[in-house]
């Protein structure tokens, strides 16, 4: 009963698989194996995009940091939500990597940015004094769970497009954002603007490696030289490279996100009557949050489940994530222990 977060599960065994197939295999080195290749070929199926570039790199932060790098000069503007993954948790990593950018941050609803504040908040193109207009980003699925919709990604791309802003999407959980929305990852990228997405895998059943997908391929040969300027080249890729080949093929990461999704919305449903449990919000994706009484909270935990207090959300919130891996007879364990009282 473990809903601490997607990071705790392990590695989908035909990831595993496909790291031990070929690790007797004598194979090229910094990305020259076939399964690199493959990962890009797969991507421009699953994107539609047949010019589309992909560069592999070991964490999130590390993809972000390096897209945003790209995106965006020094003396440039990135505009986020204030929850977002780049402003709160990845240590200055953006600002680092950019050689100095600066976040600047947005409200909005459920960590959604709102576009009436986004199009505010841009201002100083052409004058010395401000940091210049750059970069929109936007988390899908955010780090408050909500997912959003086609229409209010293309509100905010269609505000960048006005004010000339390239677009990075974080998709650490970009699959369960496809999975509940059922539309085309098309649809949800490149057809609205977005310029590099960060396709995240670790989250959801990888034992390592995001892929960083560039829309305009002229992005991947500077993205190239930073990667490798920033420790993030791969000698053995190939023990990225390959898992992740397995990852996308037969739609396993969609798959894996439906599972992760399905496990949520049991919970949300079984978790609806019960006193003491208040969801904030019905879950999008494989995130909920909700108001916890602490004794039940308290009963909970002593019985085995383990998950997270929230309290910046607000007073007794606590978040609960699942996996694709969640098994559905933790999920009514848990259920018939909240119901218990």
């Amino acid at each position: 009963m473990n809903f601490a977060s997607d990071n705790v599960a392990g590695t989908s065994p035909a990831l595993l698989q496909a790291l031990a197939d070929i690790n007797d295999r004598p194979l090229p080195s910094y990305g020259g194996d076939p399964y690199t290749d493959e990962v890009e070929a797969l991507c421009r199926e699953i994107f539609e995009h047949d010019s589309l570039r992909t560069l592999l790199v070991a964490t999130g932060t590390g993809a972000n940091a390096l897209a945003l790098s790209a995106l965006t000069p020094p003396w440039g503007a990135i505009y986020c939500h204030s929850v977002s993954h780049i402003a709160v948790d990845e240590a200055n990593a953006v600002e680092a990597a950019s050689g100095g950018s600066r976040l600047m941050t947005i409200e909005g609803e459920h960590a959604k940015i709102d576009p009436d504040q986004l199009r505010a908040a841009i201002y100083g193109k052409g004058i010395v004094h401000h940091p210049q207009p750059s970069t929109l980003s936007i988390t899908q699925m955010n780090e408050r769970g909500a997912t959003y919709s086609l229409a209010e990604l293309e509100a905010l791309t269609a505000i960048a497009a006005e004010h000339g802003l390239r677009v990075h999407m974080d998709g650490a959980r970009f699959s369960n954002a496809i999975a509940g929305l059922n539309c085309s990852p098309a649809d949800m990228t490149w057809r609205l603007g977005v310029d590099v997405l960060v396709f995240g895998a670790t989250k959801n059943g990888a034992l390592a490696g995001e892929i960083v997908v560039c829309f305009d391929p002229a992005l991947a040969d500077e993205l190239a030289f930073r990667r490798k300027r920033a420790g993030q080249l791969f000698s053995k890729m190939r023990t990225l490279s390959a898992p992740l080949a397995a990852y996308l093929r037969e739609e396993l990461w969609l798959d894996n996100a439906r599972h992760a999704n399905a496990m949520a919305t049991r919970l949300a449903e079984g978790l609806a009557g019960v006193k003491g449990a208040q969801l904030l919000r019905q879950p999008d994706g494989n995130q909920m949050f909700l108001t916890m009484d602490p004794g039940l909270a308290g009963r909970l935990r002593a019985a085995g489940a383990e998950f997270d207090d929230w309290p910046e959300v607000g007073p007794d919130v606590v978040r609960l994530v699942t996996a694709f891996n969640t098994r559905e007879e933790d999920v009514e364990t848990f259920l018939s222990l909240a119901k218990a009282g």
